[in-house]
């Protein structure tokens, strides 16, 4: 077969979740909305928190890094298949698709060790809550924030440098609505074995580590939550992580139906509806699981919207 190295120039053709023309407007509409309900929602987070002094806490702050982390790994995938889908065209660069590769991983991973870091908080709320201010103080959340970002970072290199390596055969096509680090290694005329133990080793670090720091925490979390001795004690302890993990839940819930998926039946419709609700449904209901649940979150964003109303009308009246 033909080998093509595209480290420089050539393209790859993205497949997408519907091949039938007439369902592209549908699917052009329902990704748009998700989108944008997406994006809407993290900002709105992410503004409530910033601007209402109640919410500068480090439960609201690791909340907010959470917000931005989900509307950067959306944002890194539906945009380019609301582009494809709108000009028909299938196409994307090798550095088009080598930087959704990078940006993937990035924020994938940030979502990980957020979510480690916040059951963190949890931990010393409930199990240590005479030293919660002095443990997680701002310095510390602020540490903590910045080596998570850092590290998602760092840790994505890895596994995108190692794809540079990599020839190409004739065949450019991705089963997928978005360039999926796996689908790529499946399309290489080279011998991917470095890339496989890289890939390994960074989920094993990026993503097993952090869960069993999740377990962990909740295991001690539940263990002092039962020894509360009244029942009202123990429901207002378990309300004040109710919601983070609800959110762990769905987050990895959906990467292991990703997974599950792909192992099971590759390439298939089940497993293109599964990353779907990886990448776009539950960064979408993050926000509302959040402020659903959170009276906080609730007061926030009620004042946030009425500032927001107001400042709109006195610029559509203009001044007196």
């Amino acid at each position: 077969m033909e080998r093509r190295n595209h480290t420089g120039a050539g393209h790859f053709l993205l497949l997408g979740l519907a091949e039938d023309p007439e369902q592209q407007p549908l699917l052009f509409a329902l990704l748009l909305c998700m989108y944008l309900v997406t994006v809407l929602g993290n900002l709105l987070i992410i503004l409530a928190v910033a601007s209402d002094a109640h919410l500068h806490t480090p439960m609201y702050f690791f909340l907010s890094n959470l917000s931005c982390a989900d509307a950067g790994f959306t944002s890194t995938t539906v945009p380019k298949a609301l582009l494809n889908i709108q000009t028909r065209s299938r196409s994307i660069t090798f550095a088009g698709c080598i930087t959704q590769v990078f940006c993937f991983i990035a924020f994938g991973c940030l979502d990980n060790l957020l979510l480690a870091v916040m059951a963190y908080d949890r931990f010393v709320a409930i199990c240590h809550p005479l030293h919660y201010a002095a443990i997680m103080s701002p310095r510390l959340c602020l540490r903590l924030a910045l080596t998570s970002w850092s590290v998602s970072v760092l840790g994505s290199l890895p596994e995108t440098l190692t794809t540079l390596r990599l020839s190409f055969c004739a065949n450019m096509e991705i089963p997928h609505f978005f360039c999926d680090l796996p689908e790529i290694l499946k399309l290489s005329c080279s011998d991917t074995v470095i890339n496989n133990i890289v890939v390994y080793l960074v989920t094993i670090v990026l993503a097993v580590f952090p869960l069993a720091g999740i377990l962990f925490s909740y295991s001690r979390i539940f263990s002092s939550i039962m020894r509360i001795s009244s029942a009202r004690g123990r429901c207002k302890a378990f309300s004040t992580c109710a919601s983070h993990l609800s959110v762990v839940s769905l987050f990895y819930g959906t990467g292991l139906g990703v997974y599950l998926s792909s192992a099971a039946t590759p390439s298939s419709e089940m497993n293109l509806m599964a990353s779907v609700m990886y990448t776009v449904v539950a960064p979408m209901l993050n926000p509302f699981i959040y402020s659903l649940r959170n009276k906080d979150i609730q007061g926030a964003l009620g004042r946030l919207l009425s500032k927001m109303a107001s400042l709109g009308g006195r610029t559509f009246a203009g001044p007196s």
